[in-house]
């Protein structure tokens, strides 16, 4: 049986819809750089304006997360350094809690344990975004931005090891991840 006419367009138009939306990809992106190039210095820890171990976090946005979102989590790590000669990257950014209607975090997140969406947060540095830094003696790192959409909040409260807080929201997270993406900055130091 062949649809034709006004009825086929609709049903087919209908069709065409849901396979577009759901192949359309959760993407992130970080404001004022392109993925794999260089963060500019006013994101980090070198920024005039920078508390030490400081800076100030850039925005974050995503779309197209997935249906049964309930909450967020944003991780930011130092692919290219090993906090206490562990082989678990450096803690630049760990935000949980982010509520699920959210698209993004804008630029400057405050400190404190607790941000205004009533997400969590810590870093290297405390409960605040930890802006890249490596040597300008070394080549640039690698700092990866990733984004996980969830269908849970987590009962996870910050302590005083960024490494095991980081750790508990990972483990906590298994088997509820609906999505994932990630970007990527460079970043050294001017000379």
């Amino acid at each position: 049986m062949k649809l034709t006419g006004v009825i086929g367009s609709v049903l087919f138009s209908v069709v065409l819809g849901i396979t577009q939306a759901q192949a359309q990809n959760f993407v992130l992106t970080v404001d004022g750089f392109a993925d794999g190039e260089d963060i500019p210095v006013r994101f980090s820890q070198a920024a005039a304006d920078a508390a030490p171990g400081g800076g100030t976090s850039p925005e974050l946005s995503w779309e197209n997360a997935p249906q049964g979102t309930r909450s967020f989590v944003v991780n930011m790590a130092d692919l290219d350094f090993a906090p206490n000669q562990g082989a678990r990257p450096q803690v630049h950014w760990v935000v949980w809690n982010i509520p699920g209607d959210a698209t993004g975090l804008s630029e400057g997140q405050p400190e404190g344990a607790t941000l205004p969406n009533g997400a969590h947060q810590i870093s290297a540095t405390g409960q605040v975004y930890r802006g890249p830094g490596a040597p300008a003696s070394r080549p640039r790192h690698h700092y990866l931005f990733e984004v996980y959409a969830l269908d849970t909040t987590l009962d996870v409260m910050p302590n005083s090891d960024e490494l095991s807080t980081r750790d508990a929201v990972m483990a906590a997270m298994e088997g509820h991840v609906l999505g994932k993406s990630v970007y990527v900055g460079r970043f050294h130091r001017p000379q």
